[in-house]
Formats: C-alpha cells, structure tokens, sequence
C-alpha cells in the first residue's frame, strides 16, 4: 500500500508522514517547497506532475496542500482558485484514471464562515457537519467548492472520498492583535482545546482512520477537534459567561491556570462538536482540556511530542509588523 500525501512540508503532511513512518508505511509526499519528508518538488496545479506522481503505484491520496486563510490577504482570488479547486481537481481526475481506492481530502472548519460568530447574548453556535456553511473569505469559498468536487467524484465515479473538516493546529500566533496582547501563546491555545483546536498528532491519525473507513462509508464530512466538554445545554451560558460554565464541569481549572499565569476566555462564541468522527471513524483524540488540566498540575507540557517536533514554518517568506501574517478585511 502506497500513499500519497500532498503538502508534504506543511504542518499536517509532516505530521502524517512521521507518523506513516513509524508505521513502516509506504508513501509519496509532494510539495512545492523541498524537505525530508517530500519526495516530489511540484504543485498540484501541474496536472503532468500530478500524473506522473500518481502513476507510480499510489494506492491512497491524502490531499492536505492548501492555500490557508494566512494567505487571504497577500494571494489572489484566482491562486486560491489555482490551488484549491483546480489543483483538487487534478488529483481528483489522476485519482480516477489511476484508479485510486481513496481519496482523504483536508478541508477546514472555516468553511462555515459567518455562521460561526452569534449575535451578544444569543447561545454559542453547536458546530456539527450539518451547519450550514457560509464562507466570508476566498480561502472558504474554494475549500468549500473542493468538498462539492470530492462529493461529485464519489456520486458519478465510485471514488470513496472522505472530508476531514479539521479545526486549529497549527503552532503559530493568533492572528487577532487584541488577543495575542491579552494572553499567553500558550494559554489562547489551551483554552482552544475547549471548543476550537486539535492536536496535530491526532488530527494525523484521524487521516489513517479515513483510509481504513473509506471504502465502506462511500462519502462523508468529519469534523476533527478536540472532544469539547460543554454540551448543548450550555451554549447560551457560554455567550455570556463562559468561565463559570468552566468552572461547572472542572472547578479547579480557574486555579490551575492562575497559578500558571494564565486566564479563562470570559466567552466562548462557538463549539465544533466531533461525536459524528468519534462514532464512525472509530477516532479517539487523546489530547483535550482535561489533558491540559493533568499537564499543567504535574508541570508538563500539554502538547503531543508529535506536535512539539514541527518547527514554526510560517506561511509568508517574509515577515510582518503587526502580526504573524496580514489579515485581509475581506
């Protein structure tokens, strides 16, 4: 069995092969920047390459190159065009021709956009795959359109395609200046585990269990996040006090985080609800706020050591005033 993982210099494609490795699997990693863990320098927009590369005997795709949302501001509407939806496309139609058994696609929790902040006062929004999307940026409307394309393979071509909506991993600053200003690093990504943020080590085993699962559930989306404590019952204390909903299910978890210097978000607007991946993926995420709680207790660092060996990679060469990256008003 051979895998092909694009984005294999990312965050995520890293992750994914360190951990095909350690399986003793075989794969192809593709990217448009070189490192030990790409075998092919080229871009998915290359339909040539992305045959060749295919051809070579790829049994499974995991298809995690992306232009990201740090990307909005600094890339146009038609490269996000160029890489998302065309550059899918040519994998997907490779894919076919090759006869490929599976097709894993990375999508994002962006893709629902304006649903994902409620008015003041109202609940905090339950986030499952049945939330309608609405993307407020090109980074959403093409992750979005690559999902309908991944569907449209399985329905008129018998590809198993399986969507893994994943939420934040990545290990770079916030991208909010009020926030980043507010806490520490470490303490806005802890409090994340609570409704909005996966470990990357199991957001990459998410993706073997897609492979496994695919050719039996046909098509289907998956949210991937951290097991969220909070249930629906909660979300409209959540909007309105969210550290006394906190306190409710852990009553020491204000304590422990002062004692590392650290605060509770006042409110949490949204919870992505992964019960749907847990139930039929068989995923199990290791990594959630109550991991946090037992690490900072016993003075340990919360992340996995997956997660601790990916550097910073930044999305830009270069490097900006006001933040890791610009943010676009659009």
């Amino acid at each position: 069995m051979k895998i092909l993982v694009t984005g294999s210099s990312g965050h995520l494609g890293e992750a994914i092969i360190k951990v095909l490795k350690d399986a003793d699997k075989s794969f192809v990693g593709v990217d448009i920047k070189p490192s030990e863990f790409t075998t092919h320098v080229g871009s998915i927009t290359d339909r040539t390459f992305v045959g060749e590369v295919i051809a070579e005997g790829v049994d499974y795709i995991l298809h995690t190159a992306t232009l990201h949302k740090p990307h909005v501001a600094t890339h146009s509407n038609q490269d996000f065009v160029d890489v998302n939806i065309t550059g899918t496309l040519n994998l997907l139609e490779e894919a076919r021709r090759n006869n490929v058994k599976a097709f894993i696609y990375t999508s994002t929790t962006s893709t629902f956009g304006d649903m994902l902040t409620p008015k003041a006062g109202e609940p905090a929004i339950w986030v499952t795959e049945e939330t309608r999307s609405i993307p407020k940026n090109i980074y959403g409307v093409t992750k979005s359109a690559a999902e309908d394309l991944c569907q449209m393979f399985f329905r008129n071509h018998n590809l198993p395609c399986i969507i893994l909506k994943t939420s934040r991993f990545f290990p770079e600053e916030d991208d909010n200046q009020e926030v980043r200003l507010a806490y520490a690093d470490l303490n806005i990504k802890a409090n994340e585990y609570l409704h909005r943020r996966v470990d990357i080590e199991d957001a990459a085993k998410a993706h073997l269990l897609a492979i496994e699962k695919a050719a039996a559930i046909g098509f289907s989306k998956y949210i991937i996040s951290a097991t969220s404590p909070f249930t629906k019952d909660m979300l409209v204390g959540l909007n309105r006090d969210a550290i006394a909903v906190v306190k409710g299910i852990y009553p020491e978890a204000e304590e422990i985080f002062k004692k590392a210097g650290w605060w509770l978000f006042p409110k949490i607007g949204r919870v992505y609800v992964n019960e749907k991946a847990r139930n039929e993926l068989g995923w199990r995420p290791k990594y959630d706020f109550k991991n946090i709680l037992n690490c900072l207790r016993e003075g340990k660092d919360f992340r996995s050591n997956l997660s601790l060996s990916i550097d910073i990679k930044g999305y830009h060469e270069q490097k900006f005033q006001n933040g890791p990256y610009p943010v676009s008003g659009h």
